[in-house]
């Protein structure tokens, strides 16, 4: 099971919503953790156009099993025209590091970029931007505030196919500048750091050559200021952590669900007119005047004056049963 399994049978001890009646229940511990602690936090989103990626570490993504013949591609079965290539399977990411293992495993030999490069696609490597430049300047006018200014490192990788249609990557980095006000806490003697979360995804992109793309992309960056604190918190005790609940086709749960006898879906439970039980049978079709009615089975049979069928099923029932089908719901036809 995991804390959200639906057959964890002990909820009150999992992470989850407490009831507004339950908030101090078992909170009864003050314990202390070590955690960053984010004084501020400041988001950024921002588009670049015609941005220069000058790529490096190139390396060819190439298929896990049999080797290809040389002269044919050797990526993911690209359908090429000119200098357009369509790759089936294009949008399923690969990392850098997946294609170098590749690349080290595979028994056949290395391809050469060959011809001019086509743009597929490119995405950040990691969520961890790597700062530079930084100066920080507190302000007089606003206490506990400073100016914030750096340069923020997107590592993102490049994926291109050349005119071979062999798929290529790269990796490159896109640096962003940023002048931010931040809420700065007070010298300590623990110092505090700044750190960055950032994400990049490219929306079009160019060859240039040399190397060299032209791509117009979307960057995140979110600018942390964080120091490494022992906090004191209110806590309800250590996590009771359940067994793991081993992942299985559960086909037999719907079936085991269902009631155990038969349930009466019968829209016409009242009793007729006749005695309890009696019933009368001619041919195939059966009508019980205990339950004011019946299902035709097989070839319609004769019935007694008074009765009706179902003008869609052919369900025939005694008089009184209703002007609707009870099996279909479609209308009833008298028989005289």
């Amino acid at each position: 099971m995991s804390f959200y399994s639906y057959k964890n049978a002990n909820s009150d001890c999992c992470p989850g919503e407490i009831g507004a009646g339950n908030v101090l229940n078992g909170l009864n511990k003050r314990v202390c953790i070590q955690v960053k602690n984010v004084y501020d936090s400041a988001l950024s989103q921002q588009q670049l156009d015609n941005t220069e990626l000058t790529i490096q570490n190139i390396v060819p993504v190439l298929p896990s099993s049999n080797c290809p013949n040389v002269n044919a591609p050797t990526g993911r079965n690209c359908n090429c025209s000119g200098n357009v290539c369509v790759c089936p399977g294009a949008n399923q990411p690969i990392t850098h590091a997946e294609a170098v293992e590749n690349a080290e495993n595979t028994p056949c030999p290395l391809p050469s970029p060959y011809g001019s490069w086509t743009f597929e696609s490119c995405r950040s490597s990691t969520t961890a931007g790597t700062i530079s430049n930084l100066s920080i300047e507190r302000l007089c006018d606003r206490p506990q505030y400073g100016r914030v200014r750096c340069s923020v490192e997107v590592p993102v990788d490049v994926l291109f196919v050349d005119q071979r249609c062999q798929e290529w990557m790269g990796q490159a980095s896109i640096t962003v500048d940023k002048d931010v006000l931040l809420c700065i806490p007070d010298d300590s003697v623990i110092p505090f750091t700044l750190e960055s979360l950032v994400s990049a995804i490219c929306v079009s992109g160019s060859y240039k050559g040399n190397c060299t793309f032209e791509i117009t992309v979307c960057v995140t960056v979110v600018l942390k200021v964080l120091a490494e604190v022992d906090i004191l918190v209110p806590t309800y005790g250590f996590c009771e952590v359940p067994p793991a609940e081993e992942f299985a086709e559960n086909v037999c749960d719907e079936f085991f669900s269902l009631p155990l006898f038969p349930q009466s879906s019968c829209a016409f439970e009242t009793l007729g007119n006749g005695a309890a039980g009696a019933s009368a049978s001619t041919g195939t079709a059966t009508v019980s005047s205990a339950s004011g009615g019946c299902y035709s089975c097989g070839a319609a049979a004769p019935v007694a004056a008074g009765a009706s069928t179902c003008s869609n099923c052919g369900t025939t029932c005694l008089s009184g049963a209703g002007s609707l089908c009870p099996r279909c719901g479609c209308a009833m036809t008298s028989i005289s």
